[in-house]
C-alpha cells in the first residue's frame, strides 16, 4: 500500500502522516466531507456500529471493477452482520487523484456485553459544521486551457471576498487551499457581456494539475476562519487503473472476508477502508441507525418513500 499523501484523524483519534518535506499534514474535515459528498456521514469514534462483510466486498469489487462472486471462499462462521466498537477513524486523500477515503478500526463485541452497549450510548456525537460553499459541474468551456472558470453570481457573492466595483474592471486575487494544503492562486474578475464572475489566471494550471475533465465537479468552501478551501469530485467513469493507496492488500475481496472472520472468532480489532465515491452503499453504519431502520418502520408492498440524491446544490 502506497503511503497516503495527506491524512487526518478525527473524533479523538491520533496520528497524521508526514509529507515529502518531513512536515506533518492534516486534512481539513470540512473539505474531506465536501469532496466525499453530501450523503456521506461517518459514525463517531467510541460508538457501536454494524459492519456488513458482504457490503464491504461489493464496494471493493466496484472499486476494482471485478465480479464480486468470482472465486470467493466460503466462511461458514462469518455472520452476515457484525456488531463492532469503532475505535478509530482516519481521513485520507490520495496524493495523485485527490480521491478521499477513510480508514476505520473496528472490534467485534459480545452482544451480551451490556457495558459495551452502555459505553456506546455515552460516546460523543459528531455534529457536522454548517459551512458556506458552492459546487459546480465543469463544462467543456471550464476545462478549456484557453478559457476560465465561470462562477455563478450568487456563489461568487456568497463565498468570495467582495470585489471593489470602483475598479474597471473589478478584479482581485484569490488563494485557496486543497486537500493536501497546497495553495492555488486565481485572478477573480467581473467582466464580459453580459457581465459575469470569472476565474482566469491560474485556473488552467489548476485544471491541468488536477487532470480535470468536463463532468467533474469543483467545490469552494469558506471555513470558519474565512479561508477558502478548494476540492474536487470526479465524475464516475470506467477507471483505467486503480490507485494502490485507496485499498490495502487486506481490503481486497478475499482478504477482507478472511480478516473479518478472524476478527469475529477472536474478538480482535481489524481495519477497513471506506471509499465513499466508489459506491453509494455503506457497509459500516451506526447501530442506532440500523435498529431504527429495522424495528421502527413497517415496510409494506406499494409503500412510497423518499430518497436523497447528490446534486450541485446539496449541502456538505
Amino acid at each position: 500500500m502506497k503511503a497516503p499523501g495527506s491524512t487526518t484523524a478525527v473524533a479523538g483519534a491520533t496520528g497524521t502522516s508526514p509529507s515529502e518535506g518531513g512536515e506533518r499534514k492534516s486534512i481539513n474535515p470540512e473539505l474531506w466531507y465536501g469532496c466525499a459528498g453530501p450523503l456521506v456521514s461517518l459514525p463517531p469514534v467510541g460508538s457501536l456500529v454494524v459492519y456488513f462483510p458482504q457490503g464491504h466486498s461489493e464496494q471493493v469489487a466496484a472499486t476494482m471493477q471485478k465480479d464480486v462472486d468470482v472465486q470467493i471462499p466460503n466462511y461458514p462462521n462469518l455472520p452476515w452482520k457484525m456488531i463492532c466498537l469503532l475505535h478509530n477513524v482516519t481521513l485520507h486523500a490520495d496524493p495523485e487523484t485527490d480521491e478521499v477515503y477513510a480508514q476505520m478500526t473496528l472490534q467485534p463485541v459480545n452482544t451480551n456485553d451490556k457495558e459495551a452497549f452502555l459505553a456506546s450510548d455515552l460516546s460523543p456525537k459528531t455534529n457536522r459544521l454548517q459551512t458556506d460553499f458552492f459546487c459546480k459541474t465543469l463544462t467543456a468551456s471550464d476545462t478549456s486551457t484557453h478559457g476560465g472558470f465561470s462562477v455563478p453570481r450568487r456563489a461568487a457573492e456568497k463565498i468570495f471576498p467582495p470585489l471593489d466595483f470602483s475598479m474597471q474592471p473589478p478584479a482581485q486575487e484569490l488563494q485557496a487551499r486543497d486537500l493536501h494544503d497546497n495553495v492555488w492562486t486565481f485572478r477573480h474578475i467581473y467582466r464580459g457581456q453580459p457581465k459575469r464572475h470569472l476565474l482566469t489566471t491560474g485556473w488552467s494550471l489548476f485544471v491541468s494539475g488536477k487532470r480535470l475533465l468536463a463532468g467533474d465537479s469543483v467545490l469552494f468552501i469558506r471555513d470558519e476562519k474565512q479561508q477558502l478551501l478548494l476540492g474536487i469530485r470526479r465524475a464516475n467513469r470506467q477507471p483505467t487503473n486503480i490507485s494502490s493507496s485507496v485499498l490495502s492488500s487486506d481490503s481486497m475481496q478475499i482478504g477482507i472476508l478472511a480478516a473479518a472472520a478472524h476478527a469475529y472468532a477472536n474478538h480482535s480489532p481489524f481495519t477497513v477502508f471506506y471509499n465513499p465515491r466508489a459506491s453509494p452503499s455503506e457497509f459500516v453504519i451506526p447501530l442506532a441507525k440500523y435498529n431504527k431502520a429495522i424495528y421502527s418502520h413497517q415496510i409494506t408492498l406499494g409503500m412510497r418513500f423518499r430518497m436523497m440524491f447528490e446534486t450541485e446544490e446539496s449541502g456538505t
